[in-house]
């Protein structure tokens, strides 16, 4: 489980803490259990600082917390401090990067239901997706919704996710692609022939839709498939 410790503290050094934290992340490099951290002032007291640091579980931050360079950088910090900082540590009970379940659901209605007019709610108006597989590099909602149905009609895909990594506004989806070619794609006809590629695509999201997205799927795989291009 997801551990997480908070450290309260009261200081007007910031910088210095800064300059700490920076000094303890290149000793530990290779040994320390830490995740992720974060440092935030409060608005109201620009004196009371909050530092939020992420471990994969409380077993591992016990462990960091051994570390001599750990051990350390508390009494540096303490120093900086108007008193001693107070601790809250954090079982996570539930981890949510909002942005990730609109990129699941267009991922599912989409592609896996074949629905491209379900991009009509998942989709800013000023969508604008970049493919070099499409007709035009950068294309619009509905000239995107096109390619996509003809791309549904010619192989009937089924996308699975293999990894999906969110950070501020952006996500990106590692994919695995599996299909039949039944109809015809781009002068090819219909071969029968079953499919398996992958891909990967980059979306940035506004306002809890995707307001534009960057693909780069294996379509030279995909021709050697339908025995356009040779092996080798």
């Amino acid at each position: 489980m997801t551990f997480v410790q908070i450290i309260d503290c009261k200081t007007d050094r910031v910088e210095e803490m800064n300059r700490l934290l920076d000094s303890w992340a290149e000793a530990t490099q290779g040994k320390r259990t830490a995740t992720h951290a974060m440092m935030g002032r409060d608005r109201s007291d620009s004196t009371h600082v909050l530092e939020i640091v992420e471990f994969p579980s409380y077993e591992e931050a016990m462990e960091n917390s051994r570390l001599p360079e750990t051990n350390r950088i508390f009494q540096e910090m303490t120093a900086l401090c108007d008193g001693e900082p107070t601790f809250t540590d954090l079982d996570v009970v539930r981890d949510e990067q909002l942005n990730k379940l609109v990129v699941q659901r267009f991922v599912d209605q989409v592609i896996n239901q074949a629905n491209a007019s379900a991009a009509d709610e998942l989709c800013t108006a000023g969508y604008r997706e970049h493919d070099p597989g499409n007709s035009s590099y950068d294309v619009d909602l509905e000239t995107a919704k096109n390619e996509t149905r003809e791309i549904m009609e010619a192989f009937e895909p089924r996308c699975t996710i293999e990894g999906l990594v969110a950070e501020g506004d952006t996500v990106c989806c590692r994919m695995s692609f599996t299909g039949r070619h039944v109809g015809a794609y781009r002068g090819i006809e219909a071969t029968g022939r079953e499919l398996a590629i992958t891909g990967h695509a980059t979306f940035r999201c506004e306002g809890g839709r995707i307001a534009e997205s960057w693909w780069n799927v294996d379509e030279m795989g995909l021709m050697r498939q339908l025995g356009v291009v040779s092996e080798g």
